[in-house]
């Protein structure tokens, strides 16, 4: 069993998806960085001031013992009040639609070079060698001629 296993992680497949991994969670924290801090923040200027992550319903009532702001979508749900955070949902549904849109344009980008490498000429294949061997016995030919 554990040879097959050592078998099973030493295919490149298994790292190469590692690799995968580690760089769409990095990624996945960039693009929530653009989301949050910057495309956001102008979506929210361009409305009014209007701030995405603070808009949700409450479904549920506060907790007596409840510290923080009843307007804080963040400190509500660390209270456990049960809560439609409608705001947090178009927030993360933008940063899918970044993530998405990037994806889309390695993809075609990926595409692009693979038929740009299948486009070009290949080189002329080495002559065989008996068609070789003929052109040597042709040029002795002609030079007894």
């Amino acid at each position: 069993m554990i040879s097959d296993f050592k078998a099973f992680i030493n295919k490149g497949n298994v790292v190469d998806l590692a690799v995968a991994v580690i760089i769409g969670a990095a990624f996945g924290r960039i693009v929530s960085s653009l989301t949050d801090d910057l495309i956001m923040p102008v979506i929210g200027f361009l409305t009014g001031g209007l701030d995405f992550s603070s808009h949700f319903v409450r479904l549920g009532a506060i907790p007596a013992d409840f510290v923080g702001s009843v307007t804080s979508y963040a400190d509500l749900k660390k209270a456990g009040v049960p809560l439609i955070g409608f705001g947090q949902f178009a927030t993360v549904a933008v940063n899918f639609l970044i993530v998405a849109f990037v994806v889309f344009l390695l993809v075609r980008f990926v595409q692009r070079l693979q038929k740009a490498e299948e486009a070009k000429p290949a080189a002329p294949a080495a002559p065989a060698e008996d068609v070789v061997l003929l052109r040597e016995i042709l040029a002795e030919l002609k030079k007894k001629v």
